[in-house]
Order: structure tokens, then sequence, then C-alpha cells
């Protein structure tokens, strides 16, 4: 049967890439992908509507693939999406934005994604501590990124490093119009045309790719610039899970 055969070593991929780059087609297309493969899917993003909790392996024995986010929408992740990223003139400073996220992280790791996958499960995740790589050294204090990557929760993410990391490419003027488009207004205060040019070119480095693969991740880039669909990223999301599996 199917749990037999993934039973045997679960698989971790991480998906990233700037806002409105087309992180959520990758993880619903993946999903719909395991769903026909007869998997039982548990999704943390409808879970955390009504919960607002990690939950424990236990609660999750049952099912194959879980859908993840970062930062989650509980706990630590509910204050950082509703408090500290938001364009609420409160300024929190980026030490205390670096901290969060990493807790955050910490919890979700210990609690959920290191048993689970040590139990065979497949693990797909919107954003993780790649997050923190691009985004915290740019903030205004500029944090050395090397601090950033020690905090407790981002060195466990790091040990734990996804199996498959696939990096968004696409055009910062792209995700701005599809951001506008889709009416977004959480106010998330990451969002203007000079900050994403920056953010891209961050995502696109060397280095970046370099810190992953020493943990042992295969890092793929997939193009999402038009005149690809979102048929064609649905596509290529399957084609690379694949190829590496």
């Amino acid at each position: 049967s199917h749990i037999l055969f993934y039973m045997a070593e679960g698989k971790f991929l991480m998906v990233d890439g700037l806002d409105g780059a087309g992180k959520g087609v990758v993880i619903d297309s993946l999903k719909e992908y395991f769903i026909e493969k007869g998997l039982k899917i548990f999704d943390l993003r409808d879970y955390w509507k009504n919960n607002n909790e990690i939950p424990e392996l236990s609660e999750v024995q049952e099912y194959d693939v879980i859908c993840s986010a970062e930062p989650t929408f509980s706990m630590v992740g509910k204050v950082i999406r509703e408090e500290l990223v938001r364009d609420n003139n409160r300024k929190y400073s980026g030490l205390s934005t670096a901290h969060a996220f990493a807790l955050d992280r910490e919890i979700l790791y210990k609690k959920l994604l290191i048993p689970a996958k040590a139990a065979g499960k497949i693990i797909i995740q919107e954003r993780g501590v790649i997050t923190s790589a691009v985004y915290q050294p740019m903030q205004l204090e500029r944090i050395n990124l090397k601090d950033i990557m020690n905090l407790p929760g981002n060195r466990l993410a790091l040990k734990n490093a996804p199996d498959i990391l696939i990096i968004i490419k696409v055009e910062p003027s792209v995700v701005i119009d599809r951001l506008q488009k889709r009416g977004k207004k959480d106010h998330a205060i990451f969002e203007n045309l000079v900050f994403q040019r920056r953010v891209e070119e961050r995502y696109e480095s060397g280095w970046l790719k370099k810190l992953f693969e020493n943990f042992k991740t295969k890092v793929i880039y997939l193009d999402t610039n038009p005149p690809r669909t979102i048929e064609d990223t649905k596509n290529n999301s399957i084609k690379i899970w694949e190829d590496h599996n």
C-alpha cells in the first residue's frame, strides 16, 4: 500500500519566493497531486483557521502528507502576522522580529515537523528559514546573516533542512501587478518595488543556494514569469516532485 511505501523515510519540500510569485499554486498543485495518488492530506493552513496551536504528531498520525506554512497562524506566528509585520507605525525592531520568527519556527519543528518526517510523512511547506535568510538582514538595523542563522530555531531548521527547496523566479513588477489584481490587503510592510528588487537578487544569489546545499538540500529554481501560465506552474511543480522522488 502507499502508506508502507512512504513509511520508509519522510520527505520535506519547501517553496519560497517573492509575495505573489506563485508559492500557493505550487503547494496546492502538489496537494491535488497527492490526493489523486490516494494519499491523506492534513492541511495546517485549514486547521489554523479554528485552532490557535500546532498539533501533536499523534493528532496527524493517520495522514500521509502535511501542508504547512511559515510563519504559522498560531501562537507566536499569529503575533508575527497580526502585529509585527503589519504596517501599523509601531516599528518593531528587526531583532525582535527575527527572534519571533525563529521561536515560531522552533516550536513548529519540535512539536510537529521533525517527528512527522521521522514517522515517514511528506511535508510540503510555504516559506521557512530561507525567508529569514533573505529578508531579515535587509531590515534597518542590518542584523548580520550569521547572527540570524545562529538563533536556536534557525539552527534547528537548517539542521533539518528540506530535501527539496523550490525558489520561484519572477520579476518584481509582475508580482506587484499580481498582488494588486488579487486585491491583497494584508498590509505587509514588505511590498514596494525597490525593496522587491533587492529581495529578488537575494533569492537568486549563489550564497543562498550554497547555504542550503551545505545541508544536503536540492535547490531548484522555478520560473513563473509571463507568458507562463498558472497551468504551467502546476505542471512544473509536479514534474519537480516526480524528478526528485
